[in-house]
């Protein structure tokens, strides 16, 4: 079992809680494209998932292949998502 999940953070997540909850789908939905397509170990690259104002953010440990991107825009395009294709991926910062 994978237990170390990444961050989860939203604009004003204080005062619309459901920014949170709408990431969690999207993580989970992520994680589920990933599998079908044979990827589960994907899930070590992540760092943190942000909702800036509509704009999912994905933070990467190690880069992302092409494919990893598109499992984070299916997801934010759906129906649990936000409906539309406004992901930004970022890699963090190596702490050398």
């Amino acid at each position: 079992m994978y237990l170390d999940h990444p961050k989860i953070s939203a604009t004003n997540q204080d005062i619309e809680a459901d920014r949170i909850e709408r990431l969690n789908r999207i993580y989970g939905y992520a994680v589920g494209v990933a599998d079908q397509m044979g990827n589960p170990g994907f899930i070590k690259k992540l760092s943190r998932l942000h909702d800036h104002k509509g704009t999912l953010m994905v933070a990467w440990f190690m880069a992302p292949t092409d494919e990893e991107k598109t499992y984070f825009v299916k997801a934010w395009q759906s129906l649990v998502g936000d409906r539309s294709v406004n992901v930004a991926h970022e890699l963090e910062a190596s702490a050398e």
